[in-house]
């Protein structure tokens, strides 16, 4: 028998070349005033969201909400703000991962007008939400994050007291997601590998998770053989309406079972790492993928030779470089190999490009979003954290 889990419930997904289509149709069901919030360049680089904001101007009221890096609480604060009293029928983010969270956010706040201090996580007030939440819609333009299906809105404040921290709630979730492929196609080379290797990262670590279930399972691998076949044609083509797919696909199936598995220490690392340092989010990912799943690996050998980690990984091993044949220990191999060529043929930088360096990895150790690392395949410890930091100094 399967094990007793739960799953959360999904939005209303539209998954296809040309779905952004719809967008007009779903939209006249809200209302007519509406909420935009996209990237700072992206959407006015793509031709084809240029035509879509074109078409929304000419059948609705729009105003409009760009985000530039890290979508923080004063941003999302001050967009709550200006836009309350104008009363938007609907919130639409079109764009990666931060257009994506500061609109769940505001779509979540624009009701009651609270700052979302209230209510982040660790940091905030520790008040209960509520709801309800303005109707949003979401249209991701890079394939990495998976934020538009998940119910959490992550948001930052970079620095020395910085934060990585998120604005969670069922009532968050997207009412309708559009997956249009085509709307990744002018994302840069350089994107597309590193919010590549974060779907990649949030797909294994869900699939080893101590929490993860039958159908988280199920879910993940899908994804896995569709990052298999697709993210190197992606990055080498970004022209290649399949493999763009393919990558928008696993991308999104990754919000889903990183929501109902959890993750593990990458993750748990990527939040002070991207809030004390100037880190991209996937650039995290993809640098320390190889040593985490490495160190996993080592450590589960070592002192749980019986967990089922072991079996998961090996697996993935088999998926991954398409050898149904291997061992156990020869598809662990296969698979850590596979991971340490993909991020040097993706150009994954050391950390200590970003700033930094061993004198900063106790605080970085200190504040490990715990998490994520509660769902790690093995409890890890500070010792061998820090050796994989050093890894990639």
């Amino acid at each position: 028998m399967n094990a007793p889990f739960s799953f959360a419930s999904t939005p209303h997904i539209h998954f296809g070349a040309g779905v952004r289509f719809k967008l007009a149709d779903i939209l006249h069901t809200y209302g007519t005033r509406i909420l935009l919030v996209t990237g700072g360049r992206s959407f006015d680089d793509s031709p084809l969201c240029g035509d879509l904001m074109q078409q929304l101007a000419s059948m609705f009221e729009i105003h409009r909400i760009k985000v530039t890096g890290e979508p923080s609480p004063q941003l999302v604060d001050g967009a709550v703000t200006e836009h309350r009293a104008w009363a938007p029928d609907a919130v639409v983010a079109i764009g990666g991962g931060s257009a994506v969270d500061a609109a769940k956010a505001i779509a979540g706040l624009l009701p009651s007008g609270e700052s979302v201090m209230e209510y982040l996580e660790g940091v905030g007030r520790g008040k209960c939400y509520q709801g309800p939440s303005t109707p949003f819609v979401a249209l991701p333009t890079t394939a990495g994050t998976g934020g538009e299906t998940s119910k959490n809105a992550v948001l930052s404040v970079i620095g020395e007291a910085g934060y990585k921290k998120s604005f969670r709630d069922d009532a968050l979730v997207a009412k309708q997601i559009l997956l249009d492929p085509e709307l990744t196609l002018s994302c840069p080379k350089a994107v597309t590998a590193s919010c590549g290797m974060d779907a990649f990262t949030q797909l294994l670590e869900s699939y080893v998770s101590s929490r993860a279930s039958a159908m988280s399972d199920a879910l993940a691998l899908s994804g896995l053989e569709k990052v298999r076949d697709s993210l190197l044609v992606a990055v080498q083509d970004g022209s290649n309406l399949n493999a763009r797919s393919g990558m928008l696909y696993a991308s999104s199936i990754s919000g889903l079972t990183l929501a109902n598995a959890g993750l593990g220490s990458v993750h748990g690392l990527a939040s002070p790492l991207g809030a004390f340092y100037p880190i991209p989010h996937g650039v995290v990912c993809g640098t320390l993928l190889f040593e985490a799943t490495r160190l996993n690996i080592q450590a589960m050998l070592e002192r749980e030779p019986e967990n089922p980690g072991l079996f998961k990984y090996a697996h993935a091993g088999r998926l991954l470089t398409n050898q149904p044949e291997l061992s156990e220990s020869e598809a662990r191999s296969a698979l850590l190999k596979l991971l340490e060529e993909w991020s040097k043929r993706l150009e994954m930088p050391l950390i200590s490009h970003y700033g930094v360096d061993e004198a900063g990895l106790e605080k970085i150790i200190a504040n490990i979003s715990g998490g994520s690392m509660a769902t790690n395949p093995i409890v890890l410890t500070d010792k061998e954290i820090r050796a994989l930091l050093l890894s990639r100094l």
